[in-house]
């Protein structure tokens, strides 16, 4: 924490935003990413469920490979199953990240308050969020409330 935080705003090379991302990209198994999975409720992680896309996700070599065999699989089946008079249609392929799914997700609208406010914080104006406004602050310092 030392390295975000620093006394009189001093710069730092460990920001809020390059630590977030090394915590996303932490694998599923790590200690930090299963204490979260931990501390969520039941109702947050159906709802996450319901709403996660396998395109986005992290797969290691061995789980794209699971991948290919379980397509290869249904693919077999499937072929002979047709060879012995069966009717249905073609498997579907295992989601994979980086592959997006052929169904359209529906996509949550932002708000009028909403819209202007992210335009507002794009272009760098004063935005009062709850208690406060918040300022961007230069690369390598700590974002700050203003007084």
């Amino acid at each position: 924490m030392r390295d975000l935080w620093r006394p009189g705003g001093g710069r730092s090379a460990l920001t809020w935003r390059l630590l977030g991302n090394l915590i996303r990209h932490l694998p599923p198994e790590s200690a930090v990413k299963t204490e979260l999975r931990n501390a969520m409720s039941d109702a947050e992680i159906k709802r996450l469920a319901e709403e996660a896309d396998p395109s986005q996700g992290q797969w290691s070599h061995a789980e794209m490979l699971i991948a290919s065999l379980i397509d290869a699989v249904r693919a077999n089946t499937y072929v002979l199953q047709r060879v012995n008079g069966g009717k249905g249609k073609a498997p579907e392929p295992v989601p994979r990240p980086g592959v997006p799914s052929k169904k359209r997700r529906k996509r949550r609208q932002l708000s009028a308050e909403q819209t202007a406010m992210v335009l507002a914080r794009i272009r760098g104006e004063r935005v009062p969020l709850g208690r406060g406004q918040w300022v961007q602050s230069p690369p390598g310092l700590v974002t700050r409330p203003v007084q």
